[in-house]
């Protein structure tokens, strides 16, 4: 008797979570389906599908992944067991060998979606890094996937500020995105933007999320035509995708000079500067070493360009 009513029990509790699982479905996109289920925890849940309203009255047949269902699954709803990360395609026929009529992505997320697989980590970026070279409102976003999870493909991206869309192009290989927000560059930002991507590798889906003011993402390019006179001032030009009027958009700039055969980032610096000319005159007694500037949004203090760089070796330049 104590047996039976353990059997009895076990059977109410696991009708009761089945009606308490379907508040983690989602229907994340047309004929994608997303399951939650706990982290570290077994799950068995069955996930109702339809094939569609007009076949109510037919013989469909589904089929998971291409394959047959054993036993078969008839019907034109029906509810589907999703053990643990075993999600998958599931189509829906007419008859055995009938035509496709319609499909159902099952996707699994781990709740709380915090341990992420799939795109590796980056320093003081996390999984996604944002620029843009100026403030027209485009930017570009790239995510390096992990060595385990190359063929991991993007399902789905979301881009909006103040719950407006912006428009987004994936780029060719996945791996980045190019976005164009109608942002007026004179106008003071009052809003975050919010980008979110979702990906999936198999059956296992997670989801990246990045927020930030294009203020904080505008990198300058490269500055431009680097040249040497009179073998001691120096001088450059604004990047031609910079924003103008200059004086508006202007830019601040770090001069160092570093000892020959060492980069622009090393430490091995002769001497360090900020200025706002495009012009700098060396007063160094060395006669070999690397002359380096970059550029910097002067009013935000955001990210810098990438180095620009001439060797000065006595009486060579090359820049």
């Amino acid at each position: 008797m104590r047996a039976l009513f353990l059997i009895v029990l076990y059977a109410g509790l696991c009708y009761a979570s089945s009606d308490s699982d379907q508040e983690n479905i989602e229907i994340l996109m047309d004929n994608v389906l997303v399951l939650r289920v706990p982290y570290g925890l077994g799950s068995r849940v069955y996930v109702p599908l339809t094939c569609g309203e007009a076949y109510q009255n037919h013989p469909v047949v589904w089929k998971k992944n291409g394959e047959e269902i054993e036993p078969a699954l008839e019907g034109n709803q029906v509810k589907v067991l999703v053990e643990e990360m075993n999600g998958g395609n599931y189509t829906c026929h007419l008859g055995p060998d009938g035509e496709y009529l319609n499909h159902t992505v099952i996707l699994i997320q781990l709740d709380p979606d915090n341990r992420t697989v799939i795109l590796e980590e980056l320093p003081e970026e996390g999984h996604i890094y944002c620029s843009a070279h100026n403030y027209n409102g485009s930017f570009h976003c790239t995510w390096k996937r992990s060595p385990t999870r190359s063929n991991a493909a993007v399902l789905l991206v979301k881009a909006e500020r103040n719950s407006e869309k912006i428009p987004c192009e994936l780029d060719a290989d996945g791996s980045g995105i190019h976005c164009k927000d109608a942002n007026c560059p004179y106008k003071e930002e009052q809003h975050r933007v919010s980008f979110t991507i979702y990906i999936h590798s198999d059956s296992r889906l997670e989801a990246y999320t990045k927020t930030f003011y294009l203020r904080e993402i505008v990198r300058p390019a490269k500055l431009p035509n680097l040249h040497i006179t009179d073998g001691k001032e120096f001088s450059w030009n604004y990047p031609e995708s910079w924003d103008k009027p200059c004086t508006y958009f202007g830019l601040q700039f770090q001069v160092k000079v570093v000892q020959k055969g060492f980069p622009c980032h090393s430490k091995n610096e002769i001497m360090n500067v900020t200025i706002e000319k495009t012009t700098y005159k060396v007063n160094i007694k060395p006669n070999k070493y690397v002359f380096c500037v970059r550029a910097q949004d002067k009013f935000t203090k955001g990210p810098f360009s990438h180095w620009s760089h001439c060797i000065v070796d006595k009486h060579t330049q090359v820049c």
